[in-house]
C-alpha cells in the first residue's frame, strides 16, 4: 500500500512540474493568450529553425496562414478571364507553400501548385504552357527577369504564421522563354 500511495504523490508532482510546460509544448491555448502565458512564465519552445520566430513558436506558427494564402490565390484566379485562369507558381523557399495550395485549393477551384522547391521541382511543370501565373513569395524584380510583365496583386499576413510566410503575391502574364526551358530556373534545393 505504501508503494502504491508513493506512487501517486509522484506522479501528482511530476504533473504539477509538467503542467506550466504544457502549454509551450502542446498548442493548447488560443494565439493571444500563449503570447502572454510565455511573456508572464518565461517558458519558450527551444529553437526548431534558424529563422527569426514571429510572436509564436515555430511549431506553433507553422499552422497559421495557408487556408488564408489558398483563398487569396483562389481570389486573383477568380477574378480572371475563364481563358486566363492560371497554376499557382509558389516562392522555391518552401514546400509549404504549394503543399498549402494543393490541400486547401481544391475548394476554390485551384489546380495543383507548381514549385521548384525540393522534390515539387521533380514533378516539373506538369504540362503546363504557363502563359499566366500567380507567384507566392517571390521578390518582383527576379520575376521580372524570367517572366513578362508582373504585378503586385495581393500580400498574404497572417500575424500567427511565421514572419517568413509574411509574403507578396504577383500575377504575371507572358513568358520570356517556354515553361520548360525556364524550369531549371526555378529549382532551389535549399
Amino acid at each position: 500500500m505504501l508503494f502504491g500511495a508513493g506512487l501517486a504523490v509522484t506522479n501528482i508532482a511530476v504533473a504539477d512540474l509538467a503542467a506550466p510546460l504544457a502549454g509551450t509544448m502542446i498548442p493548447l491555448l488560443l494565439p493571444q493568450t500563449y503570447i502572454r502565458y510565455a511573456a508572464v512564465t518565461h517558458l519558450q519552445q527551444p529553437p526548431a529553425e534558424n529563422h527569426k520566430p514571429g510572436s509564436l513558436p515555430p511549431l506553433f506558427a507553422g499552422q497559421f496562414g495557408w487556408s488564408e494564402m489558398a483563398a487569396t490565390a483562389a481570389r486573383i484566379d477568380n477574378s480572371l478571364p475563364p481563358d486566363a485562369r492560371v497554376a499557382p507558381l509558389s516562392s522555391a523557399r518552401t514546400t509549404a507553400r504549394p503543399g498549402a495550395i494543393n490541400l486547401f485549393g481544391p475548394r476554390y477551384g485551384l489546380p495543383p501548385a507548381l514549385s521548384g522547391h525540393q522534390n515539387y521541382f521533380l514533378w516539373g511543370w506538369r504540362g503546363y504552357i504557363g502563359q499566366s501565373m500567380i507567384v507566392m513569395g517571390d521578390r518582383q524584380e527576379r520575376l521580372e527577369a524570367i517572366f513578362a510583365p508582373v504585378r503586385k496583386t495581393a500580400h498574404s499576413d497572417n500575424p500567427c504564421s511565421m514572419p517568413y510566410e509574411h509574403m507578396d503575391i504577383f500575377y504575371r502574364q507572358g513568358l520570356k522563354e517556354p515553361l520548360g526551358k525556364l524550369w531549371p530556373q526555378v529549382k532551389n534545393w535549399d
